[in-house]
């Protein structure tokens, strides 16, 4: 009994050890998201974490609600097979598809329903573009290639805001998801993201190539919030939450009750019929219900390859030409979607838990390729 009090108090101390080097190495996050995934059943972040973390609100306009018409032919047209064992499979949250200006179909799995919020993760980078692109239409931002300097002088003057809404920064920012120590991580968990982006250098050439890093929109989220001198949640409500007449407040996940700085780069919550109308807002190029809201040239620039060798990505959006249609959209880690189809005025929204990852050289997810092609046999079966 002896001993093995001996070995146990050793093995606290041990802890205890290692807890001290983590702090002082600057990795006492590691607690926080050990407390928040693996205490709660969870391997990583989950699609309702938000109560886990501060949050500031995203205010809509309850005197302005909007809420979206039902199709002549709602729901008289059942998922396919394909689908709806797909969606199963991957714990989806909600699938929408929005044809023309009305919701064609609508089904909600797991217990979630047309009010239920839950994480946008990635999703959010294309809001921020959003934001940028409001930002220079309400002239506090000059044009996408003022310098990040004029905000924060530390960084290299040839780097732009477009750059970091294009992933073109060359940035020293390391975008592992499940690397504990990387960057993605400690700006998820820690508590000062504006002191960890502030440590960020420009180690490659801006401008000149596409590379994927959260670090770029939580950048750009810190250059809108200079820029107009209101936080992201404030200025977020302000351009498209009360003009695009949301069914409810959202609410955007903050660093810290202390410093208060939204994750640009993920971490809004809310639920599909909200998320669907920034779909709506880009297939019809900035306009909503006859008013414009975004101008209709930074649509047509978000929704283009800036880089000849990137065509699959534009200005906070991701890009593909599956089925032969130009298409561009919004996406989240966990396999969250708005995915815009013009040609043919089809927005659909998938929210959930699990995706299927993409193939070595593919630039977009399986379960993406699958959403597509099944809302496209259900939209057959209908004509």
């Amino acid at each position: 009994m002896k001993k093995l009090l001996k070995y146990l108090l050793i093995f606290i101390g041990f802890l205890l050890f290692a807890s001290l080097i983590l702090y002082m190495l600057g990795y006492g996050y590691i607690f926080k998201a050990v407390s928040t995934t693996y205490l709660t059943g969870h391997k990583t972040a989950f699609i309702d974490d938000h109560p886990y973390f501060e949050n500031n609100v995203i205010r809509n306009s309850s005197d302005s609600i909007q809420e979206w018409p039902l199709h002549n032919e709602y729901n008289e047209v059942n998922a396919t097979q394909t689908l709806d064992s797909l969606n199963q499979e991957l714990e989806t949250a909600a699938f929408l598809i929005i044809k023309n200006d009305s919701i064609w179909f609508e089904k909600y799995y797991n217990g979630y329903d047309e009010k239920s919020k839950t994480n946008s993760f990635s999703m959010a980078k294309s809001i921020v573009t959003a934001l940028m692109f409001k930002a220079i239409q309400d002239g506090y931002i000059e044009n996408i290639n003022q310098p990040v300097a004029d905000f924060f002088p530390k960084f290299d003057k040839r780097l732009t805001v477009g750059d970091l809404s294009s992933m073109s920064s060359g940035l020293n920012w390391n975008e592992n998801y499940y690397n504990p120590f990387g960057s993605t991580a400690r700006a998820y968990f820690g508590k000062d993201i504006r002191e960890q982006i502030l440590e960020l250098e420009v180690i490659e050439t801006p401008g000149e190539e596409f590379e994927y890093l959260s670090g770029n929109t939580q950048l750009l989220g810190m250059v809108i919030e200079k820029a107009t001198g209101k936080s992201l949640s404030e200025y977020l409500s302000k351009s498209f939450w009360k003009p695009l007449g949301m069914n409810d407040n959202a609410l955007w996940q903050l660093d810290s009750e202390e410093n208060e700085m939204e994750k640009a780069y993920c971490c809004i919550s809310s639920n599909a019929r909200n998320f669907a109308k920034f779909g709506k807002l880009f297939i019809n190029y900035g306009e909503w219900k006859e008013r414009r809201v975004l101008d209709s040239s930074f649509v047509a620039l978000a929704s283009e390859p800036r880089f000849e060798d990137s065509p699959h990505y534009g200005y906070g959006f991701w890009l593909s030409d599956h089925k032969g249609k130009e298409i561009f959209y919004m996406r989240g880690v966990l396999g969250q979607y708005i995915i815009v189809i013009p040609e043919d005025d089809i927005v659909i929204v998938r929210l959930g838990r699990k995706l299927i990852r993409k193939a070595k050289k593919d630039k977009h997810y399986k379960d993406f390729y699958m959403y597509i092609d099944e809302t496209y046999k259900m939209l057959d079966h209908a004509s």
